[in-house]
């Protein structure tokens, strides 16, 4: 079980916070999590980042480093196994080389030498060396802009494909419901709604089989009220924050294209297709890329990135199956690609503008199991 595609395990690390206990202020890690050595000081949700990017980076699955009876014994993620002290030495050492070199920022990280292996390889491959060059990565965070490309015109044209700019600024809400596949169902599909809200607002709940896991931006914070976190409403920070707000303003395309100062625009290929990738930025944040389908104009891939202590870490959504929604043509099928798993969203229904009760948009009830049959 790869842990970048079935995560559930480690999801459920032990909690050391009271189940009840709200803090006015995101927690940190230590107070969330036990036995937390090195990683002391980030925010909880962003604890969970740097799993994945342990996770990506060797390939490894929760007991590639925990030992097995985490399967059926929470209290076991505390227990410290060889691997997970080498990990918090390696930790140490990527830190001092930042901090010694690079002036702290985190341009060394696991990935830099791991790339997908346990162990590392020193020796030199000549069949790179001597072999065919590869092509630029189109899922990239540094691009190569094409001057010859106008994001205005990009973007224009996007929305026409949608149905235009006057139909899409009629679309002023939203409610959708289908199914809802990933780590946390054990990649079984069930229900899911979404609440939407022009310009910035998005709410989902996913009926689990444990109880309703909810995520909620309300246009300035973001929260999750999931089961498999170590707190019942766990606040959004950093690049959580910022991925549920782009999240929310991508529901209502007209508003992109303002969400960023820069935009910058490259050809490339994914899948066999031609696209063109935008990649928007604002001062002090991560960028945005979207890429449109060079033939149809239409939007059909997210990747955004966010920071945590030992690297940066990207998120990218799939979108496809477009479909006419009161003359606005919405994606239907939605796969979500991240460090920590893939979730898929397959819509059956969307009604537009619809009113939504402000309680849909605000800070969740925290988590709470659903009470099973007698």
């Amino acid at each position: 079980m790869t842990f970048g595609r079935t995560t559930l395990c480690w999801l459920g690390l032990v909690a050391a916070a009271g189940a009840g206990a709200q803090e006015p202020a995101p927690p940190m890690a230590e107070n969330v999590f036990k036995n937390i050595q090195v990683l002391k000081g980030i925010p909880a949700d962003e604890f969970m980042d740097t799993m994945g990017m342990f996770a990506s980076s060797l390939l490894y699955d929760c007991t590639g480093c925990h030992v097995q009876e985490i399967l059926i014994d929470r209290d076991a993620f505390a227990t410290a196994t060889p691997r997970i002290q080498r990990a918090r030495q390696m930790v140490v050492m990527v830190n001092t080389i930042n901090r010694s070199f690079f002036g702290s920022q985190p341009r060394v990280t696991c990935f830099t030498c791991h790339r997908g292996s346990g162990s590392p390889e020193v020796i030199p491959d000549l069949a790179l060396q001597y072999g065919d060059v590869a092509d630029d990565n189109p899922s990239a965070m540094r691009i190569f802009p094409d001057a010859r490309l106008s994001a205005d015109k990009i973007f224009a044209r996007y929305l026409q494909a949608l149905g235009g700019a006057d139909r899409l600024a009629a679309l002023t809400s939203f409610v959708a419901t289908g199914t809802y596949a990933g780590f946390n169902t054990s990649s079984q599909k069930v229900p899911i709604q979404i609440f939407a809200r022009a310009p910035d607002q998005r709410a989902q709940v996913v009926q689990t089989f444990e109880g309703d896991a909810v995520r909620t931006f309300d246009g300035r914070n973001g929260w999750a009220a999931e089961g498999w976190r170590q707190i019942p409403l766990m606040t959004f920070t950093g690049g959580n924050l910022a991925g549920a707000k782009f999240e929310a303003i991508a529901s209502f395309p007209a508003g992109i294209q303002k969400a960023y100062g820069q935009w910058q625009a490259m050809l490339s290929a994914i899948d066999g297709r031609n696209v063109q990738i935008l990649q928007g930025t604002n001062p002090s944040e991560l960028p945005v890329n979207l890429y449109f389908d060079e033939q149809s104009g239409l939007l059909v891939r997210t990747i955004r990135w966010s920071r945590t202590t030992v690297g940066t870490i990207p998120t990218q959504t799939d979108l496809s199956d477009y479909r006419e929604v009161a003359g606005v043509k919405m994606p239907f099928h939605v796969l979500v690609t991240w460090t920590n798993g893939q979730n898929t969203i397959e819509l059956s229904d969307i009604r537009p503008n619809v009113a939504i009760e402000p309680a849909r948009l605000a800070r969740p009830a925290p988590f709470r199991p659903r009470q099973s049959s007698p």
